[in-house]
């Protein structure tokens, strides 16, 4: 299925915070769809609402519709409004999506659930220290720059299984998935198709890829997790 059989159109857009619910309801229903297209299990995508520079009170209506599985760019951002959701909703599943420095490796260990961002071996190294010193493991995925974009993070995919066999034997780290985020003007199916191959070489069970636009193609070639957020909180 292409990303152009998914319409907000009624929905979508800036509007009132009210309003996400039913915009979490059709993204979660073009999900099923688009599983049913591809022939894969009801269930297998894991749904990540995007929740980056929206507060509780725009949360909090996504949480009451059942949602728990959210992602976050910044650790200092997520630390300011997660710990007292958490509290109120204790199975909340937090991902971290953005860019990970070392010096706040600490931090994300012990707030984040998923990691998608690993991407270099200063992070990995900090990583390792943290999850042997706070006794707590994150899934950890290694991100991709599958288009070598100058100004975007990740490993380029000619590096990528160098990178995840030292993570691995070097820093110790259980690594469970590879993520991307394809160039803005090109066309993601190959982007997609690039992450699934490096995945099955490595043995890698989670593929994070595709957001509000281009969710269902990532589904069609392989995704388990889709990052999406405009489509449910509105345009920021």
């Amino acid at each position: 299925m292409s990303e152009a059989c998914f319409s907000l159109s009624p929905l979508s857009g800036n509007h009132p915070m009210s309003d996400a619910p039913a915009r979490l309801a059709e993204v979660r229903l073009a999900i099923a769809r688009a599983e049913a297209d591809a022939l894969r299990p009801p269930g297998s995508v894991t749904l990540v609402a995007v929740s980056k520079t929206f507060g509780p009170e725009a949360i909090e209506p996504v949480l009451a519709a059942g949602q728990r599985v959210f992602g976050e760019n910044r650790v200092q951002e997520a630390q300011g409004k997660w710990p007292a959701l958490k509290v109120a909703y204790p199975d909340i599943e937090l991902h971290l999506i953005g860019p990970l420095q070392s010096n706040k490796a600490k931090e994300a260990v012990a707030l984040f659930d998923v990691i998608h961002t690993v991407d270099r071996p200063s992070v990995a190294q900090a990583l390792a220290k943290e999850i042997a010193r706070q006794g707590r493991a994150p899934r950890l995925l290694v991100q991709v720059n599958t288009g070598e974009e100058q100004q975007k993070a990740g490993v380029a995919p000619h590096e990528a299984d160098a990178f995840i066999a030292a993570c691995r034997d070097d820093y110790g780290l259980a690594i469970d998935g590879v993520m991307c985020i394809p160039p803005f003007e090109q066309s993601p199916g190959p982007h997609f198709a690039l992450l699934a191959k490096i995945a099955r070489r490595n043995g890698l069970a989670l593929l994070s890829m595709g957001m509000s636009s281009d969710f269902e193609t990532a589904i069609e070639v392989g995704a388990t997790h889709v990052r999406v957020g405009s489509a449910i909180f509105g345009t920021r």
